[in-house]
């Protein structure tokens, strides 16, 4: 595992929180944040990492605790990863 996130639990935990299944994690300037669709421009299209509906914890309806919330950040982490590589 990296040892340094490029994303972090509160955006993971925003993510995962939000009522909006379009909702995204998007690498933005070198971070990644949390965006709803209307707030994703085309520039920005190619840099979505993932969106809430495909995440399977989400579809299963697991509950949010700290570590879904670690274990999400980091499958997140390495598709950032994979995207920014």
């Amino acid at each position: 595992m990296p040892s340094v996130a490029l994303v972090e639990p509160d955006c993971v935990r925003r993510l995962l929180e939000s009522p909006d299944p379009d909702t995204a994690v998007v690498f933005v300037r070198g971070e990644c944040v949390v965006l709803g669709e209307s707030d994703i421009d085309e520039r920005h299209r190619r840099l979505v990492i993932v969106r809430r509906r495909d995440l399977p914890e989400v579809r299963s309806g697991a509950p949010i605790t700290d570590e879904l919330v670690e274990s999400v950040m980091w499958r997140i982490d390495h598709l950032a990863r994979d995207l920014c590589g």
